[in-house]
């Protein structure tokens, strides 16, 4: 077990009582990453996997409207193509199973998924998709966290406030906005179940719609990510926080954090394992590169700051998919 998934595991149990630590990407040594000399973006020209493969298909998971999905992702989606002269075709989905589905119905060849999303995406095509590279942030993390936030107006500064109120989750296959949450507040001794300790709780359809449920007094309060670097005022230096903010559909001003998750593991750009290797290969690379040869590209679709990126393992995930199971079993337990 890697000092990162002890460090993970660790929270879940709340072994630490001390703030969590960022994980690094130093932490994950042998794998190939972005800093390597030797990563370079792929030349331009048609592959001989491109006769398995006439078209690719990305998937764009749900949170985020889809017209600042398909703006941000066109000049990605514009780059691919160009390397590789292959027709390249962005699929947003309203939500995070849309994608997995498509991966699922070998109806998209790849896509970035959160940690649960992809654990679901496992689990779904047993071991039908493989991680090929994780981001790494401007910082050098690889990880993340989950936020509960409230209306600054509430009069709510703590979690023992939230007994009896109503929550929103972002969605079923969210890490930071479901799966990540669930657990940890229930190692906290919180019942996450209705009529438990919250007197209501339900789906926003995505992050940045469970935080505009809180700002319209819909919910008490939701779950989100965010990196919890660089400037509060700003949502910090990434995350939903951050990308509403740049927007204009948020002021920090307008919101309180009453609640941090431990370190969660940056989700991995997927990609269906019946690919072709070279194709496999020549994505993972094209990914590394990304950074830098194109920085705002980059940091276009990682809604941030981003260094590039490390390579992926499934092993780095093992831990989320465990989780899944568990959830699972809970479900069936209840009905």
């Amino acid at each position: 077990m890697t000092m990162i998934r002890r460090r993970i595991l660790g929270g879940l149990a709340f072994a630490a009582a001390s703030a969590p630590m960022l994980a690094h990407a130093q932490e994950l040594p042998g794998r190939r990453r972005t800093q390597d000399a030797d990563v370079t973006m792929p030349e331009p020209g048609r592959r001989p996997w491109a006769d398995q493969v006439p078209v690719i298909r990305y998937g764009i998971m749900g949170g985020e409207n889809e017209a600042d999905r398909l703006g941000r992702f066109e000049p990605y989606r514009a780059l691919i193509e160009h390397t590789f002269g292959v027709p390249t075709r962005l699929f947003p989905a309203s939500d995070y199973a849309g994608v997995m589905q498509g991966l699922s119905a070998k109806q998209l060849e790849f896509a970035a998924l959160g940690p649960s999303a992809y654990a679901g995406a496992w689990l779904d095509t047993n071991g039908g998709v493989e991680p090929l590279v994780i981001v790494q942030q401007g910082d050098g993390s690889i990880s993340y966290v989950s936020v509960l936030v409230v209306r600054a107006d509430s009069g709510i500064t703590n979690l023992e406030q939230m007994r009896g109120k109503s929550l929103a989750w972002a969605d079923p296959n969210s890490t930071s906005g479901y799966l990540i949450p669930r657990f940890q507040l229930r190692r906290q001794g919180v019942g996450v179940e209705p009529g438990q300790y919250f007197g209501r709780t339900g789906f926003a359809g995505g992050h940045e719609q469970g935080v505009v449920a809180v700002l319209q007094r819909q919910y008490d309060a939701c779950v989100t990510h965010a990196s919890t670097l660089g400037d509060p005022a700003q949502g910090y230096s990434r995350g939903n926080l951050r990308a509403m903010v740049d927007k204009g559909m948020l002021r920090m001003s307008d919101v309180r954090i009453i609640w941090t998750s431990e370190p969660i593991m940056n989700g991995p750009l997927a990609v269906r394992s019946d690919m072709p290797a070279a194709f496999k290969r020549d994505m993972q690379t094209f990914q590394l590169a990304l950074a830098k040869s194109h920085p705002d590209i980059a940091q276009q679709i990682a809604r941030g700051a981003t260094l590039g990126g490390v390579e992926a393992r499934h092993e780095d995930y093992e831990l989320f998919v465990e989780m899944r199971r568990e959830e699972a079993a809970a479900r069936r337990r209840r009905s």
